[in-house]
């Protein structure tokens, strides 16, 4: 068995039996296999096992490694879990399924325009900035509502939240803050928790988690 695949399964079990007494999980969250800046030979493993969900962080370098996969096997869903700037929308729409980076109102209207040109509407996180870090991007908690009220207009498929929280020792407070301000918001998904915190991210709600480092080993 490949590595990568028994490091999935492991993750797996670990998340199944973290959360097999917890009320509030309704289902269990998808892995997104973090898979930026891991060569193609290296993801094959997992999609021959039948993982389906992929994270990369760069536009380009997805387009580079996935669009002849993607054409074969189209039911690999995949996520941009980095920045989008607003001059790569195009070229992301095209081969990116899911956008967990959503974070200003101009980003929203270039998607909403490439959307309509391509015919294509990719599934859409708006990425809060938890902790109001300056050095941060995403929208802060007070502009939410404004901000979800805008991206509808837009036509946008908005279906959770996604936070990266302040790394000061305080994750699962913010994950729990992150998770009440989801829940306000009448979302079922909502993005949060990576390799190291994953578990914690879940046990407060998170229904896609990120995980890159315990599943394939150190990044290239």
């Amino acid at each position: 068995m490949h590595k990568s695949i028994y490091n999935l399964i492991q993750i797996e079990k670990e998340i199944q039996s973290n959360i097999i007494n917890l009320d509030t999980i309704t289902k269990s969250p998808k892995i997104i296999a973090v898979s930026k800046t891991h060569p193609i030979d290296s993801i094959l493993p997992l999609i021959n096992h039948g993982h389906l969900d992929f994270g990369e962080n760069k536009v380009q370098e997805a387009i580079d490694k996935w669009s002849d996969i993607k054409n074969k096997k189209n039911s690999i869903k995949l996520h941009l879990i980095g920045r989008l700037q607003t001059n790569k929308v195009k070229f992301a729409l095209k081969i990116f399924d899911y956008i967990h980076s959503l974070d200003s109102e101009k980003l929203a209207n270039k998607i909403s325009d490439e959307q309509i040109k391509q015919g294509k509407k990719p599934k859409i996180f708006i990425q809060v900035n938890i902790g109001n870090e300056e050095q941060k991007s995403g929208i802060n908690k007070e502009r939410l509502d404004d901000f979800y009220k805008f991206c509808k207009n837009l036509n946008l498929d908005i279906i959770g939240t996604m936070c990266i929280p302040p790394n000061n020792g305080n994750t699962e407070k913010f994950f729990f803050e992150m998770s009440k301000v989801n829940q306000k918001l009448n979302f079922t998904e909502l993005s949060m928790g990576m390799s190291g915190d994953y578990l914690e991210a879940i046990k407060n709600r998170a229904t896609y988690v990120r995980v890159g480092s315990k599943i394939f080993g150190s990044r290239a």
